[in-house]
């Protein structure tokens, strides 16, 4: 293996001299000489280890290491001193720089030596400060878990829920998709799936927020027709720009089971997956929240039967396409994948691998985040 090395020395007998030492012990250097620190902020992103005069003509001081260490994804340097600059070696150090060498006192295996640490402790550096940030990433998203997909408030042994979020971005927080279930002493159960336009922690923040509120609507006995228009005054108010507007599909399933209600703002319907495969109505879709000043949703009644699998999704599963440049596949083209994948092994092996045919389908990773909640009532 070669390693580039870069070479920011103006003095012509100084430069010759680094050569001569890399020459004696045949390192495996590729060298290349720049005269300022100008060019070396130029080209050390293409190189393995800067090693680095302190007195330059365009530099003062240790205003040259600052000005590489400055440089995103730039390489590790060593700065090289005179007798008389020792100390300020020690102060590069101390400021970022990987080693300091004394010109005159050392030989080639030294310098190599040097060179070896400084690759390799950046390589560490590096690896240390990405594992930092990914377990930061991944407190930060097991927060968001928690505000946006809760723990559904029923007590209910026969009904059951399983869910699944995939972020749209790789490395991605989540994004703005929430969920949530809660019964009323009556034995209705509330459900709530909603997506907030656009991704990151400023949507998700959103997504709790609006979730939140729809929980304590639920639990302090707002009528439903009136839940959603709250929903939309919380949006307003907690928006950053009057673009930000939130899809919802809310659902109030009967004590009984065989029926619910349902109202859709600017969201996909529901699908039916047991008794039959169909997607529910969706001819009575109301405007998303946040686009006109009041919800002007209409309730729904939607006859189930007694034993049934329902399936709630956000349009990031939905706007999975036939390839790239296709059209969206939308219920139409995710219903035959459900039809292939029944009867499933278990509910959460069936989310997961429809997540995974759609995105076949789409030829790589969903652009919007995928929300899935499946419910379940007396079927096996």
């Amino acid at each position: 293996m070669v390693w580039p090395i870069l070479l920011v020395e103006d003095d012509d007998a100084d430069a010759f001299l680094v050569s001569e030492l890399f020459d004696e012990v045949a390192a495996p250097v590729e060298l290349t000489r720049v005269r300022t620190v100008a060019e070396a902020v130029r080209r050390s992103e293409q190189v393995a280890c800067v090693l680095l005069d302190l007195g330059l003509p365009d530099s003062e001081g240790l205003s040259a290491l600052r000005r590489l260490l400055a440089v995103e994804a730039g390489a590790p340097v060593v700065v090289l001193t005179g007798l008389v600059d020792e100390y300020r070696g020690a102060q590069a150090v101390a400021a970022g720089a990987q080693d300091y060498l004394v010109k005159g006192q050392v030989d080639g295996r030294d310098l190599v030596r040097a060179v070896r640490y400084a690759i390799e402790r950046k390589r560490a550096d590096t690896a240390a400060q990405a594992l930092r940030e990914s377990e930061l990433q991944a407190d930060e998203r097991a927060r968001l878990e928690r505000g946006l997909l809760p723990r559904p408030l029923y007590d209910d042994r026969r009904l059951r829920h399983a869910a699944r979020y995939r972020p749209g971005r790789q490395q991605s927080l989540l994004g703005g998709d929430f969920y949530d279930m809660v019964s009323t002493p009556d034995g209705t159960v509330h459900v709530l799936l909603g997506d907030v336009c656009g991704h990151g922690p400023d949507e998700a923040a959103l997504g709790v927020s609006l979730r939140i509120a729809w929980r304590t609507l639920v639990l302090a006995g707002v009528a439903e027709a009136d839940r959603l228009g709250y929903l939309q005054r919380v949006l307003v108010s907690e928006r950053e720009h009057e673009e930000i507007f939130a899809t919802v599909c809310a659902l109030s399933i009967a004590p009984d089971r065989d029926s619910m209600r349902m109202r859709l703002a600017g969201h996909p319907p529901p699908a039916l997956l047991h008794p039959r495969l169909a997607a529910l109505p969706g001819d009575v879709v109301g405007p998303a929240l946040g686009i006109l000043d009041e919800d002007l949703t209409e309730d729904v009644l939607v006859e189930l039967g007694p034993r049934w699998v329902l399936l709630l999704a956000t349009d990031g599963l939905l706007e999975g396409r036939e390839g790239p440049g296709g059209e969206p596949l939308g219920w139409e083209g995710v219903l035959p994948e459900i039809a292939r994948l029944w009867p499933p092994d278990g509910p959460d092996g069936l989310l997961d691998s429809l997540i995974d045919r759609v995105e076949a389908r789409n030829g790589g990773p969903l652009t919007d985040d995928v929300a899935l909640l499946l419910l379940m009532w007396g079927a096996d």
